[in-house]
């Protein structure tokens, strides 16, 4: 069926190897969340219903006060900052951008201001918040986020990612110890994070994807203190209106994340897959290796590591050489520039992974003359 959609619409065959990624549609969700979405869509709902309901269901789940059913973790942060600098006043949540609001201020740690194919600042910005950094982009402590916060900081926002800077920054939990302190709500974007359920005694709010770790159709949720998540819902009759979730997505996202609570830990075999590369490293200049996340999360890839001045081809000629053949094959190519880049074996389906081998062994064969 893929295949006969990708010929009538003229597209590529894709080979995901990047992970979770939005460029690519993030993730392939199973028969039976299609199937939900399907009978979900098909069917009728007092939408108001449905969103306190599977607030409810998937707050019971995760172990947090109350959620909420988002678009996107993007705009789970547009909409999380919106509550908090409006207070849930529906009033100025209608208004928002047009009545100034005083107290908008959102510190983040420098290092976590980051781009993640949109800049984290643009949603907070989008949510009528205005970010005021802390620290430096190689050293974030405690004590720089206290000397930042001033009579108009709103929150905290806590960036837990792998695009996030990893060293020298303070941990959420002393960033928690903080917040509370301060008498400061705490925002989590947690979007990419596999465990969703140890943020519930460390943060006000925390947002997930929807689409990533629980591979369930583009969504978000919102999940923390119930106060606050009351808060954001008043922002779905302001901005959240453009950003309104259908009623399949629901459905999908409540099978999907019933399907992730109960999947077992595939680590150990996605691991194992990965040997198919490693005698890639037999060939001039070219070094292959397995590697954990960066972030700490039990996410194995193989790291292929390239000599130009042995193997002909640098690693970034290698990325441009996977996306651009008959078949795209995507990559995962934050490290292109310093000579590597990863395989992440999770999206990976059918003949994919002895794919990518054949076409990184004809790339190195014929730029090297192996």
């Amino acid at each position: 069926m893929a295949s006969t959609l990708h010929a009538e619409y003229g597209l590529k065959r894709v080979i995901n190897a990047s992970g979770r990624m939005s460029i690519l549609g993030v993730s392939a969700p199973s028969d039976t969340v299609m199937d939900a979405m399907r009978i979900g869509g098909q069917s009728y709902v007092e939408i108001a219903d449905l969103v306190n309901k599977a607030g409810d269901r998937i707050a019971n789940q995760l172990g947090f006060e109350a959620a909420l059913v988002v678009n996107s973790a993007s705009s789970g942060i547009a909409l999380s900052v919106a509550g908090i600098v409006t207070q849930g006043d529906r009033g100025r949540s209608l208004r928002l951008h047009q009545s100034p609001i005083a107290k908008n201020e959102i510190v983040m740690l420098k290092g976590h201001n980051v781009q993640y194919g949109a800049p984290v600042e643009t949603m907070v910005f989008l949510g009528g918040g205005r970010v005021v950094e802390a620290g430096y982009a190689n050293e974030g402590t405690v004590r720089q986020i206290e000397d930042t916060v001033t009579e108009r900081t709103a929150a905290l926002l806590y960036v837990k990612s792998h695009h996030a800077v990893q060293k020298n920054m303070a941990s959420i939990e002393e960033t928690w110890a903080l917040a509370q302190k301060l008498g400061l709500p705490l925002i989590i974007d947690a979007a990419a994070e596999e465990d969703l359920q140890k943020y519930a005694s460390c943060c006000d709010l925390v947002i997930f994807s929807g689409s990533k770790a629980i591979e369930g159709p583009t969504s978000g949720i919102v999940a923390g203190k119930r106060d606050y998540v009351e808060q954001v819902k008043v922002q779905l009759h302001g901005i959240g209106r453009s950003m309104k979730v259908g009623k399949e997505t629901t459905f999908g996202l409540l099978q999907a994340l019933d399907e992730y609570l109960d999947k077992k830990d595939t680590s150990a075999q996605e691991r194992e897959a990965l040997n198919v590369l490693l005698p890639l490293g037999d060939l001039e200049g070219v070094t292959v290796s397995i590697v954990q996340d960066e972030a700490g999360r039990a996410i194995y890839r193989a790291r292929i590591k390239i000599d130009p001045s042995l193997a002909g081809i640098d690693a970034v000629q290698a990325v441009d050489g996977l996306q651009n053949g008959e078949i795209a094959v995507y990559t995962r190519d934050y490290g292109a520039r310093q000579g590597y880049f990863d395989i992440d074996p999770r999206p990976l389906l059918g003949d994919d992974m002895q794919v990518i081998e054949r076409r990184l062994r004809e790339l190195l064969l014929l730029k090297g003359g192996n």
